[in-house]
Parts: C-alpha cells; sequence; structure tokens
C-alpha cells in the first residue's frame, strides 16, 4: 500500500534523488505530485493537486510549470487549458470561466495581454487587443442589446475615434471618452434626424431645445390669402441649432374651443362630439381644437385641404381636394401677412418653390411651410355654429350643462329633430361663403419625429394668426394708391 503521508515519496530514484516516475506529498500536506522527475525536481509531464482541490496537469521544467498545461482553481471554478511560464498563465491559452464567460487569447504573466476574443456571462463578445486584463487599443464589441462598436479602447473603456451601430439603426462616428460621445461626432438616428457637430459627456453640446416661429406676436391675414412660415430649431442660447437636420416638423392650425351649452338646438351628436373631443392647451390662456389648413400646390390652381384625423401624432394629416372655384387668389399687400414674406404671385399659386407638405424635414435648423392656408370651415363645424347661437342670444350662456350621462340617454328620434333646426342655416351660411371666416386662429408647429431623437420630443411652438376679411384688403390698395398719385 501506498505511503501518503507528508514528506514521503514513491516511485523512481537515481543517486539517492527521485529520477523517473514518482508520487510525493509535500510535508506541508498542502501539495501533493505525481508524475516525471529528474534529479530531484519536477521534470516532464505531471499532475499537481493541491489540498483546496485545484490542481495542474500537463509540462513541467526543474520544478516549475512550464509549457502546455491544463490548470483548475476550485474557488472560483475557471479552467485555463494553454501555455505557462514559470507557473504563470504565459503565452497563448483558453481561459472558461464559472459564469459562462470565456476567453481565448494572449496572456502574458497571468493577465490577458495582446490579442484575444472574449465572450462574458451576458453573451457580449470583444475581439481586439488588450493591457493588463482590460480592453486596451483596436477592438471590435458586440453588447447584448444588439449594438456594435469598433474603434479604440482604453482600459476598457471607448476612447479615441469609434463607430457605434445601434441595433435600431443609429449610427454614431466620432470621438470618444469615458465611453460616452466626446469631441467631434455624427449621428445619424434611426428616426431620419442626423447631429454633425461636438458632444460633451454624451449628448450635443448644440443641442435643439425649442421650437421657434419667426415673426409678430399676431400674424395678420387677409381672407383667402396664403402665409409662410418661417421656423428655426433653437437652442437655451436662443441660437440656431444650425448642425441638426431631418427632425420632423407638423404645422397645425386651432380655433378656441367652446363649451357647448345645453339647449334645445344642441343635438345628441354634437354633445358627444363635445365630450369626445380633445383639446390643444395653448400659451394664450385658452384651449384649441383642430381646424383644418390647406396648402397650394406648386405650378397648379388646385388646393389641398389638411384635414387631422386620429394618427401616431395625434395629428396626422389626409388630403382632400378642394374645388378650383372655391378658391381666391391670394392678396398682394405683404404687409398684412405677419412676417411679410409670404408669396404674393400673379395667379395666385405658382412658383418655383418646393412642394408645399404639412410636415418637413429640418434642415440646418430651419424649415419653411410655404402657401399655408386656412381651409373654409367644414360643413356641421361645431364652433361656428355654437358661436352663432351665442350670438343670436346676446353672447349669454345657459348656466346648465347637459352631462355626458344625459346626453347618452336621448333618443335617436331626439337627435333627427334637433339637428334638422340646423340644416337650412347651415345650407345657407356654406353658400354665403367658401373662405375662412374672419377671426382669430392658432397655428402650431410641433415635432412628430419618431422615434425622438435621444428620447425626448420638442416641446410645440404657437403663433395667434388673425384672419380679416376681404374689404381690408380692398382698403389697404386703396390707402397705396392714394399714397402713390399724392407723390
Amino acid at each position: 500500500m501506498a505511503d501518503s503521508r507528508p514528506g514521503c515519496y514513491l516511485g523512481e530514484m537515481k543517486a539517492q534523488r527521485r529520477e523517473g516516475y514518482g508520487l510525493y506529498v509535500y510535508p506541508n500536506s498542502f501539495f501533493q505530485y505525481e508524475g516525471e522527475w529528474k534529479q530531484g525536481r519536477k521534470h516532464g509531464h505531471g499532475k499537481l493537486l493541491f489540498k483546496d482541490g485545484s490542481y495542474y496537469e500537463g509540462e513541467f521544467v526543474d520544478g516549475e510549470m512550464m509549457g502546455n498545461g491544463l490548470r483548475y482553481w476550485a474557488s472560483t471554478g475557471n479552467t485555463y487549458s494553454g501555455q505557462f511560464l514559470s507557473g504563470e498563465l504565459h503565452g497563448h491559452g483558453v481561459m472558461q470561466y464559472k459564469d459562462g464567460g470565456k476567453y481565448d487569447g494572449e496572456f502574458s504573466y497571468g493577465m490577458r495581454a495582446g490579442h484575444g476574443f472574449l465572450v462574458d456571462k451576458d453573451g457580449q463578445t470583444y475581439q481586439g487587443s488588450f493591457h493588463n486584463n482590460k480592453k486596451h487599443g483596436g477592438g471590435e464589441m458586440t453588447f447584448k442589446n444588439g449594438d456594435k462598436y469598433e474603434g479604440d479602447w482604453v482600459l476598457d473603456q471607448r476612447q479615441g475615434h469609434g463607430v457605434l451601430h445601434c441595433a435600431d439603426g443609429t449610427v454614431y462616428e466620432g470621438q470618444w471618452r469615458n465611453d460616452v460621445f466626446n469631441g467631434q461626432g455624427t449621428k445619424n438616428h434611426c428616426s431620419g434626424v442626423i447631429y454633425d457637430g461636438l458632444w460633451i459627456n454624451g449628448y450635443p453640446a448644440a443641442q435643439a431645445k425649442k421650437i421657434v416661429i419667426l415673426g409678430p406676436e399676431v400674424i395678420d391675414v387677409i381672407q383667402g390669402s396664403t402665409i409662410t412660415l418661417h421656423v428655426q430649431l433653437q437652442n437655451e442660447e436662443g441660437e440656431v441649432s444650425e448642425y441638426e437636420n431631418g427632425r420632423l416638423l407638423e404645422i397645425w392650425a386651432g380655433v378656441r374651443n367652446h363649451q357647448i351649452p345645453a339647449s334645445s338646438s344642441t343635438s345628441l351628436f354634437k354633445l358627444i362630439e363635445e365630450i369626445e373631443r380633445k383639446p390643444v392647451k395653448t400659451p394664450f390662456g385658452f384651449e384649441c381644437i383642430s381646424y383644418p389648413l390647406m396648402v397650394a400646390v406648386s405650378g397648379s390652381q388646385e388646393l389641398k385641404a389638411v384635414v387631422p384625423i386620429s394618427g401616431k401624432s395625434g395629428f396626422a394629416l389626409a388630403d382632400l381636394p378642394i374645388p378650383k372655384g372655391d378658391i381666391e387668389p391670394e392678396s398682394r399687400s405683404d404687409t398684412l401677412h405677419g412676417t411679410g414674406d409670404a408669396p404674393s404671385n400673379k395667379d395666385g399659386f405658382e412658383d418655383d418653390s418646393p412642394h408645399p407638405s404639412a410636415s418637413q424635414r429640418v434642415e440646418r435648423g430651419c424649415v419653411v411651410f410655404r402657401n399655408i392656408m386656412l381651409a373654409p370651415p367644414p360643413a356641421n363645424y361645431q364652433p361656428f355654429m355654437l358661436l352663432d347661437e351665442l350670438n343670436k342670444k346676446g353672447g349669454k350662456k345657459p348656466s346648465v350643462r347637459i352631462s355626458a350621462e344625459k346626453a347618452e340617454k336621448m333618443t335617436v328620434s331626439q337627435e333627427k329633430i334637433v339637428d334638422s333646426r340646423y340644416k337650412s342655416k347651415q345650407d345657407q351660411h356654406s353658400m354665403k361663403d367658401s373662405r375662412v371666416l374672419p377671426g382669430q386662429y392658432v397655428i402650431m408647429v410641433h415635432e412628430v419625429t419618431m422615434p425622438p431623437f435621444l428620447g425626448q420630443t420638442l416641446p410645440p411652438a404657437f403663433k395667434l394668426l388673425r384672419v380679416l376679411p376681404e374689404k381690408t384688403k380692398i382698403k389697404n390698395i386703396r390707402k397705396e394708391t392714394l399714397k402713390a398719385t399724392s407723390k
């Protein structure tokens, strides 16, 4: 029976030295070696066992782990297979980690150094240069969310120049520092937004913070005329964010929201419409509901009405043709267009401008909405019907409102009776004027970029729009004629 007592050796000897194959239990009982010996030292192939269950099996030279071998650590559960130098991991090897990670590459005195391929416990992969166990130099990494980075690393952080391909299609190329965008770089966002400029700690240095509609606080426009709106994206200092391109802005028009009073002439349909209507808050102290817009088509006598319908942004748009007979040529008086830059073409709508649209992409922080016109009020448009009713009553509103619960209890027959009282009045109104009614309206420009750039949507911008009656144009022309003749 083999003697396994501490300090005991069982095996071949030569000149009173361990030589050949043998088993030796060290006096401290922590080590046990079984394998080849030469001149009293471990030399050749053997297996060194540790008391805690760890072991090394492989090549030995002059008593040291040297060459190729397999090392197992009981305390961590990690296993290494590869080259050794003087007992340390050195050269090429494969480290299998207990948590599922794996490294296949070069080591230097026990540390990952040189080129290697690392898979961590989350399945993320890195292939490139290492130094002192950290990603350092050039390398490519694929993250668990699908993002891929190729570029420079410094001590496990992205630093220097690199390209990030995000799983959603977003691409950033530029400078990095402390693992975030820092320095000059370009980000092509999956929404179509492009920022090309300076980045500081992961954020654009000249990032847009607000939408601004240029011009006076109140824009005056003559009934039946078009307007052109110039819009800017500005940062917190009020400077144009000219490094931004591609944000999608949408123009929207509204009219002041009025509560529907209880009256014998109010139908079930109109009450339900009031209940379900979602007004938009404005900075002017009142709420608005949507009002249809029209845009003039370049090189044509046709207009298209832009009517809000349900959509992703809440203000999605659909086009409806407007008969040519209902179109009035725009006013030639630039002083009544607010900004003074609205087109004033001889035939009303032909120009060399791009095809107008209710949604526009920002270019260098700016966008222009051309040939915008308020549409004639649609049939049964409740706000104007309500105003007519209130005006006839001297502007007095009844003190009692019909609740939604009572409205639902109204019968269909009652609805038909009530609606018939409006029919003749509505027909008379539509024949009287096919243009927008004079009065005060609200223009809103809001962002509909999807998904939002950097997870944020800019707050909307508002302008008051005052529509003046056609007679204002005639008076203005007369004044200009008198001034010209007096000279």
